[in-house]
């Protein structure tokens, strides 16, 4: 045999086309979420004023439209683009982001176990200052309104919860929105209707 080298591709055709494909569907996901979230702002009058953005008073669930669209966008273009030329450099750092994202989860599970006390008062603190803005932002009454309807809470006592008044007839608990108080001030409690 005197020298002869296969000139063909060096990855398989189905499976360079198999990440194409599924690159190229994260890749219009991420474009949805980023149009999503940008449609978001403009409706709130966001983007005809930049300033507006810190003047939020509790979370913005935008932010997350626009986070989870940008990285999904970034990774969908650098696989399905990697994938399609075979483009080394694109490949490594689909595969080093996702390397990063999966040792990111991997790391918050375990602090979140290690420190979740710390994390419940956290979290307390943050869905507290999130209700006090309840009627600053229609975006965030809309996240508490589903949050409330499709995640079982905690309302006031076990009893309350778990009574069978409660149980038959779930539109009297979704039809009101339990403030959580701070110290000192008085309870209320703010209808939907």
């Amino acid at each position: 045999m005197s020298g002869k080298h296969y000139k063909g591709p060096e990855v398989s055709c189905c499976i360079k086309y198999f990440i194409f494909g599924f690159n190229v569907i994260f890749w219009f996901l991420g474009i949805t979420f980023l149009g999503i979230g940008l449609w978001a702002w403009n409706e709130k009058g966001v983007l005809s004023n930049i300033s507006s953005i810190t003047d939020l008073g509790g979370f913005d669930p935008v932010w997350l439209f626009l986070v989870v669209g940008g990285v999904m966008f970034i990774l969908g273009f650098a696989g399905c683009i990697g994938a399609l030329r075979e483009n080394t450099f694109l490949l490594k750092f689909f595969s080093v982001f996702l390397g990063i994202i999966f040792f990111l989860e991997l790391t918050a599970g375990v602090l979140a176990f290690v420190f979740k006390d710390w994390i419940k008062d956290q979290l307390y603190f943050f869905i507290n200052n999130n209700i006090r803005a309840y009627r600053d932002d229609i975006d965030l009454q809309n996240l508490i309104d589903f949050t409330q309807e499709y995640i079982p809470m905690q309302v006031g006592s076990d009893v309350a919860c778990h009574s069978p008044a409660v149980l038959k007839t779930p539109q009297k608990m979704s039809s009101t929105l339990s403030v959580a108080t701070m110290p000192g001030k008085n309870q209320k409690s703010i209808s939907r209707l």
